[in-house]
């Protein structure tokens, strides 16, 4: 950790990214990748329903509140990622470690990437789609913008939650 003092903020964040309750829910790769996994469906279907509720004319109000039901376990997976990665993306730069801050700047690297590929595909379809339709292009350019967005938003959390290692073993902790 840094030389600056820590708040009580980042020290109640410290406690909570590392509360060992919840380890048994990322203990292993797959558990982690099965959350990621969930994580990115569910930030699909709430998207989805967003984009219905705000395209479809008559406004069907069950797109609102399966959309506030699918919240609830989106945000679970979303702090079952954040404690596999002890809270890398969370806490603030001074309340990290040497690793973890190295590891911070890998995962952001390493998300930036991806979000140029997948931003560089969003504008070949949404061209592609143009091409074939003048209409298309304006119809599918908000909701695929919205799409890009979450993404962004979201994908250094993904990356970091694929990419987390596994915790040692209690006894090769005692042997370090």
């Amino acid at each position: 950790m840094t030389t600056t003092r820590m708040t009580r903020y980042d020290r109640s964040m410290l406690r909570l990214m590392n509360d060992p309750r919840g380890r048994v829910l990322h203990a292993t790769a797959t558990r982690r990748r099965v959350t990621v996994a969930a994580h990115v469906a569910l930030t699909v279907a709430i998207v989805a329903l967003i984009a219905h509720f705000c395209l479809s004319q008559p406004e069907p109000m069950w797109a609102v509140a399966v959309g506030a039901v699918l919240m609830v376990p989106w945000m679970v997976a979303t702090g079952v990622i954040n404690s596999a990665t002890r809270g890398m993306l969370e806490l603030r730069e001074h309340a990290l470690d040497e690793r973890q801050s190295a590891e911070r700047r890998r995962v952001l690297a390493r998300a930036h990437r991806t979000m140029t590929t997948l931003l560089l595909a969003a504008v070949a379809a949404l061209l592609a789609a143009g091409a074939a339709d003048g209409d298309a292009l304006r119809t599918y350019a908000a909701p695929t913008l919205a799409i890009v967005l979450v993404a962004h938003w979201l994908m250094p959390l993904w990356v970091a939650g694929l990419t987390a290692q596994d915790e040692p073993a209690e006894d090769e902790a005692a042997i370090v």
